[in-house]
């Protein structure tokens, strides 16, 4: 009589830059059965590269992270690494950058404070090609797409060479936002959003905010509201 195989781990990273949050979720990871830990990175960077060596087919993923931030990271692992998949870690189960590192490819989202079960079935969930979302999270993410049928709608490719974050950063221009409110909604910093203007500037010819608002709707990237 053959034995059957057991199944087998699944294979992942932590990355959060708190070290005590990071050890303390390695070592309850290493005591969950089915899961085996191959690496913990500090930053979204070193998370980055630990996925291009090792192929984890999981990352738990902290979004607020120096160098490299958890929806960047998410989105260059997506993009670079398809095999592997990423859950977002959050402080609160509302926190609102959950959404943007949902939109760069993440499927699953764990409170910092889950039990053993929860982790085991977000990280199971996600491998078998389902989202590892809670309930109340779907609801709002539902929610969000049908404001979104409403609301701004993007044209699938940036227009004039424009990069994702740039075009990003010229929509909450165009929602009215200042350099600071930028920085704080994207997770970077003020210097990084005056970056990223003064290339989109560059590349588009603007020369002010006021000229980057009307841009916006011209391109379609941002529709006049309705009335």
């Amino acid at each position: 009589m053959t034995q059957e195989a057991e199944p087998k781990s699944a294979r992942v990273v932590v990355a959060d830059d708190q070290t005590l949050v990071r050890e303390g979720i390695v070592m309850l990871l290493s005591l969950l059965p089915g899961i085996e830990v191959v690496g913990a990175a500090g930053d979204g960077e070193e998370a980055v590269a630990l996925v291009a060596g090792l192929a984890p087919d999981v990352v738990l993923m902290d979004l607020r992270m120096p160098r490299c931030d958890g929806v960047e990271a998410t989105r260059r692992i997506r993009a670079e690494h398809p095999g592997t998949q990423v859950v977002v870690l959050t402080t609160f189960a509302d926190d609102e950058s959950l959404f943007p590192a949902l939109a760069a490819g993440a499927r699953g989202n764990l409170t910092k404070d889950a039990g053993g079960d929860e982790i085991v079935r977000a990280v199971h969930s996600v491998l078998s090609g389902d989202a590892g979302l809670s309930p109340g999270i779907q609801r709002r993410l539902l929610e969000r797409l049908s404001e979104a049928e409403r609301g701004p709608a993007a044209p699938s490719e940036p227009p004039d060479g424009l990069t994702a974050r740039e075009t990003e950063v010229l929509l909450l221009i165009a929602e009215g936002l200042s350099n600071p409110e930028i920085a704080r909604r994207l997770h970077v910093s003020t210097a990084t959003v005056k970056t990223h203007i003064n290339n989109l500037f560059t590349k588009t010819r603007l020369k002010d905010r006021a000229q980057a608002v009307r841009y916006a709707y011209a391109k379609g990237l941002v529709r006049p509201p309705a009335g």
